[in-house]
């Protein structure tokens, strides 16, 4: 009897703990909810925890869209300034276009299109440009979106991480098979025509860009401020 009387305390005990824990968490999601409604008037506070950024302007964006469907009218473009537009593109869009961009090798007519869609993106936030003289809206040039948006572009950053990582496999030594993969060349003999682009290849037109001009790239890995200096070169090389 004291065994099965114990055995109902601590039942009871577990359960307290687990509506407990249940009601902190509605609470707090009840917090969330209560930001967002607040965030849908126009004026934007954002209270979020240290790496919580990019689930409150997620949260965000589905609010905003929610209403705009509810009012079926185009006036939550206006809700944001263009400032928090910049960092919702650079916090929850471009890491997901860029994601595992450090092994890409990719052709000139990859680079193009990437280029064609951040502008794109560009052009949505920053609208449109109206001519003093005419009085008439015109579209943003590529050279004033850069002037606008006043950080690295796309292929930018990726060439950027991309000799970032290629520095990281460097150290890692022959043992490794990320370092066999990237160096090593495969047994057989090759298909005619023109060889393709190994990411090796990539590396050297990167690292010829920022003017380093040698072949032993791996060897400059081994002297971590030099390679960082390349690295930080390749994001804020201007190209015309």
């Amino acid at each position: 009897m004291k065994e099965m009387e114990r055995k109902k305390r601590n039942g009871k005990g577990k359960k307290k703990e687990k509506e407990k824990f249940k009601n902190e968490n509605i609470k707090e999601n009840m917090k969330y909810e209560e930001i967002a409604e607040d965030e849908g008037n126009g004026s934007v506070r954002l209270r979020v925890g240290p790496g919580k950024r990019h689930v409150l302007y997620a949260a965000l964006c589905e609010q905003l869209l929610r209403h705009a469907r509810q009012s079926r009218s185009t006036s939550y473009q206006f809700l944001l300034s263009k400032n928090l537009k910049v960092r919702t593109y650079k916090t929850v869009i471009l890491p997901v276009v860029l994601y595992g961009c450090e092994t890409w090798t990719f052709t000139l007519g990859e680079e193009q299109r990437l280029r064609v869609f951040e502008n794109k993106v560009l052009r949505k936030i920053f609208g449109a440009k109206r001519d003093e003289v005419t009085g008439e809206w015109k579209k943003l040039h590529n050279a004033e979106l850069r002037v606008l948006y006043s950080s690295p572009d796309i292929i930018r950053n990726i060439k950027s991480r991309r000799l970032r990582w290629a520095g990281h496999v460097a150290h890692m030594g022959e043992s490794r098979n990320a370092y066999r993969v990237l160096v090593g060349r495969p047994a057989g003999k090759r298909p005619l025509g023109r060889p393709r682009r190994r990411r090796e290849d990539n590396i050297k037109m990167d690292l010829r860009e920022v003017g380093y001009d040698g072949r032993d790239w791996i060897n400059l890995a081994q002297d971590r401020d030099q390679w960082r200096a390349y690295v930080r070169a390749a994001m804020n090389l201007r190209v015309p």
